[in-house]
């Protein structure tokens, strides 16, 4: 299912509403062509893409969901990783992605 392997990187930062506050690693410019290209065919609900994100140590399964605002994808990142990988908002994030 994973077959093809990204690298890329992006700012790490808050979306937040009234109940609560979520993070996300923003990606845009051209490694969103190479995630198009890997996920053609593959893609979900609101042209989600499936991937396993590698960030520093830490490994998961999530999606990519695209961020009209850039004309790339957002990769939401859960505060078991930002923990482990001491990761706070502002930070630029390199990360490897398996789709």
């Amino acid at each position: 299912m994973f077959n093809d392997t990204i690298e890329a990187n992006g700012p790490l930062v808050r979306w937040s509403s009234e109940k609560a506050s979520w993070f996300f690693v923003v990606l845009s410019g051209d490694v969103v062509g190479e995630i198009h290209y890997a996920a053609m065919g593959r893609t979900g609900g609101f042209g989600s893409v499936k991937v396993r994100a590698t960030i520093g140590g830490t490994t998961w399964e999530t999606s990519l969901f695209p961020h009209k605002e850039v004309s790339g994808f957002v990769l939401p990142v859960k505060a078991a990783v930002r923990k482990a990988e001491g990761l706070v908002e502002g930070d630029r994030i390199s990360l490897v992605l398996r789709v």
